[in-house]
Parts: C-alpha cells; structure tokens; sequence
C-alpha cells in the first residue's frame, strides 16, 4: 500500500518531508507502521511548485526505492517550496513498475496522487477512457488505475472551468468519483474503492479518504494544521506560528510524535484553501 504526504505553508526543504522527521516519507518507505505491507519500494515521486517561475510544477520520479536515490538525497536537500506532493510506491499485483506508473502524476496546473486502489479497474478501463476528451485522453502516459482516476477528474475540472478553488476541486474530484461509482455498478464490479487522493494546483488542494468498504477498512490518513513545521539539524517539530505562517499537512501517517496530528474520518474531504484555511466535508452524493 503505498504512502504520500501532502504539504501546504511557509516554503520549507523537501528534505523536511522525505529525510529529516522522525518518521519521514523515505522511513514510511522502508517500514511502514500502518499499512499490511511495510515496504513501499516500487519506485517515488515528488512534486512542488515554484510560482516564481511557473504555475505548472516540477515533478521529480523514479523507478528505484525512495531510501536508495542518492539524487532525491540531493535534491531533497536545497530545493524548497510551499507546496509539496510526494509520494512512496507499492506497484498493484500486475502493473508494471515504470517511471510513467510512478505518482505524482501532472498535467498543466495540477497534481494527483493516490493511495489505494480502484475496484475492478479492469473491467472499466475502456468505458473510463471513452468518457474523457482527446486532450484528456492524451494525458494519461501510464497504465495505472490511479492516473486514469486523475483523468476523469482533469475531464470533469475541464468542463468547470480553467481556474478552480478548492470548492470547485472538490467537487470535480467528487463527481469524478461518483461517475467511477456507476460505471462499475454497469459492470458488476464487486471489488471495493480504496481511494485516499490529494490533488493540488499550488494554491489550495484537496484530499479524500474514501472507500465502499466497511470504514475500518479505509486506508490511514492523518492531518495536522495550525501550527508551523519546522526541522532543525535534523530535529522537525510544530511551532507556535507567527501570523500567516501556520502549515497544513495530510499524510498517510503521522511524520512526528508532536500533539496536533488527528485521525482523517473514513469518507471525508479535506479542503484547503489559498489561505491554508481547512475545512472537512462529507464525501456523498
């Protein structure tokens, strides 16, 4: 089961994410505590903007473990950004282990990431490509459940507009996945949805934990706001922020022992706005 986290504040190092908390994404990646597999190694991929230069963000992905890159390392170390999706991989049974099946996946303003799978992809894969327009279509690179998801949510962003709040993120995502819903019913898929999502255009974002399921089933997502997250000489912890400095972040598990991380409920939208201002909402239609 793969890992991701999500970040949204004052402009930190990647590295505050992936190496340096006491339980990092690149830890999550070798010992997982809440998932059944432990190991998330199929390969990693992170994404960040940099408004300065583009709307569009810069996506780094590879195929080889998260622990084992010396490049992500490297990387991790310098570049900073207020904006942050990354992402620890553990392939689905019989999809290949590729750089295009790698998340987070991008196209234009937006990034996608999920948690999960989609039940009985296989049976709805080519009625799900049949509902997106060409430039959608052509959009998908890979052959994961995940970045076909994406797909349907990119169609139903295309048709609201070309520059959405989280409101209206929200919403395609969840029409996005309510159409995914009746195209298995038609197909009689019996697998369940496990669908822990996070999309973001770098100013707000959205992220769901949603599954059909029973709820104890639904894959772990834990949140933390308010506070500033800050990691020195290798120490991260949560401060007291000064004004328009607080942070926001959704991760698969809690980075650090501080007080503040709280549980997502099972079928729940978070929702952050440009200002980090977060809101949980139902998922249902």
């Amino acid at each position: 089961m793969c890992r991701f986290v999500l970040y949204q504040g004052p402009p930190l190092t990647l590295a505050s994410l992936l190496t340096e908390p006491s339980h990092s994404l690149i830890r999550q990646s070798i010992a997982s505590t809440e998932s059944e597999e432990p190991l998330n190694g199929d390969g990693f991929g992170v994404a960040w903007y940099a408004h300065d230069h583009t709307n569009e963000p810069a996506v780094f992905r590879s195929v080889t473990p998260a622990w084992n890159n010396m490049n992500l390392l490297s990387l991790a170390r310098v570049t900073r950004s207020h904006t942050v999706l990354a992402h620890v991989r553990a392939a689905t049974s019989g999809q290949p282990v590729v750089e295009l099946n790698c998340h987070p996946f991008a196209h234009g303003h937006y990034s996608f990431m999920h948690n999960g799978d989609v039940g009985g992809f296989k049976s709805i894969r080519r009625v799900l490509q049949s509902r997106l327009s060409d430039p959608t279509f052509d959009a998908i690179k890979g052959s994961t459940d995940s970045e076909h998801l994406f797909g349907l949510f990119l169609e139903h962003a295309r048709r609201a507009g070309t520059s959405l709040d989280s409101d209206e993120m929200a919403r395609a995502l969840t029409d996005a996945v309510r159409e995914l819903s009746i195209m298995q019913r038609d197909a009689g898929v019996t697998e369940h949805n496990y669908l822990n999502v996070a999309i973001s255009d770098g100013r707000g974002a959205v992220v769901m934990r949603y599954t059909d399921d029973l709820p104890e089933h639904a894959s772990s997502l834990h949140l933390h706001t308010g506070r500033r997250y800050v990691c020195d000489g290798g120490v991260c912890r949560m401060i007291e922020p000064e004004k328009g400095q607080g942070a926001v972040l959704v991760s698969s598990e809690a980075l650090s022992n501080d007080p503040g991380w709280q549980m997502v409920p099972p079928n729940t939208m978070v929702l952050i706005g440009e200002d980090r201002r977060v809101e949980m909402r139902d998922v249902r239609w």
